[in-house]
């Protein structure tokens, strides 16, 4: 069985691993995170005012100021409360970037001799510093180690023709999808979701699994020379799951200090907008209607809806971090979401 075949879970393509496709993709992750908030806010508007001129009661009761006032005087509490306790977690955020001298003497000790160790085991001498290119130049050796291993089967003509199919199709399926995501990754700039996005599109968990599956099912029938190849694109894929998780980590430091400098300049305009409702508005100064809806109810939506504005840029910003963090929490060649490949993924 080739590597793409079998469930959606195990694609090679995040977009087809997501159930409901690129529309759902695009809200938990690939979107602004403006226009998804943007989003929110706009059908949150919708539904208040359409429940306020169809829905069940009276919109007599907008004339009293008391709803109003019980409605936006929790807004005001939840701003204050949301704004210092995402600020206060920013703190733990900063809290590791701190630290003795001698913390940090093995923290720079420890990146150095990972990147000593890829540049081994992709045969280069020095690796480059931004993590879009670090991680395609590893995608790109895994492709390479993947073209070795194809050289290798036709230098080996021997070889059983079943085993050789099966090493082929793993070989060639891996070559193709490193071109694909090494494309996707050039050029990319760190704090930007695209770079975790093309990580996230290099499906490695499954990848180890395979070969290391397709290299146990013809233990002693594979010559040296092909078997050497798959050890080594094995070690190369096993570089690639640690270099992802780290700038992943980094990316959630870099998502969440944005987050807290969006609430910070969002919480006193949603702030002054909620006093505003509390202390001046008359509904009563408001007449008319357009389109058969009143103007009292349109325009309270609207202000309700800037005060909810740093809870919906807060939801949105959170919605991507933890969703990115349950589709990764395993590393290495386990794979935790379902899938419907079987017996086939039992111990052999």
């Amino acid at each position: 069985m080739s590597e793409s075949d079998g469930s959606a879970e195990t694609s090679n393509a995040m977009v087809d691993r997501v159930p409901g496709g690129r529309p759902v993709l695009w809200f938990l992750v690939e979107g602004n995170r403006v226009l998804v908030a943007g989003a929110m806010l706009a059908v949150s508007y919708v539904i208040l005012v359409a429940l306020g001129e169809f829905g069940p009661g009276s919109i007599s009761k907008l004339f009293d100021p008391a709803p109003i006032s019980a409605v936006f005087t929790p807004t005001i509490i939840g701003i204050i409360m949301g704004v210092t306790l995402v600020l206060t977690f920013n703190q733990f955020v900063l809290a590791e970037e701190l630290g003795p001298v001698d913390e940090q003497r093995e923290r720079m000790a420890g990146a150095l001799e990972f990147r000593r160790d890829a540049e081994d085991a992709v045969d280069r001498t020095t690796s480059p510093p931004e993590p879009s290119a670090f991680l395609r130049g590893l995608v790109e050796a895994t492709g390479d180690r993947a073209d070795e291993l194809l050289a290798a089967l036709e230098s080996s003509p021997d070889l059983d023709e079943s085993v050789r199919e099966d090493v082929r199709e793993y070989a060639e399926g891996i070559a193709v999808d490193a071109d694909r995501v090494a494309d996707s990754l050039e050029g990319k700039e760190f704090g930007r979701f695209e770079v975790v996005k093309a990580a996230l599109e290099y499906n490695y968990s499954w990848k180890i699994y395979t070969g290391n599956r397709v290299r146990n099912r013809h233990e002693g029938a594979l010559p040296d020379a092909v078997d050497d190849e798959l050890e080594e694109l094995l070690e190369v894929l096993g570089f690639f799951g640690p270099a992802r998780e780290h700038f992943k980590t980094l990316y959630f430091r870099w998502e969440i200090i944005t987050l807290s400098r969006a609430l910070a300049y969002l919480a006193l305009p949603a702030l002054a907008v909620s006093a505003y409702m509390i202390l001046v508005f008359e509904v009563g100064d408001v007449t008319g209607t357009t389109a058969g809806f009143d103007h009292g109810l349109l325009i309270i939506g609207l202000c309700f809806a800037v005060g909810v504005t740093p809870f919906a840029i807060f939801l949105s910003y959170i919605l991507r971090i933890v969703t990115v963090a349950k589709w990764t929490l395993a590393i290495g060649p386990f794979i935790l979401r379902e899938t419907d490949r079987g017996s086939d993924v039992g111990w052999k």
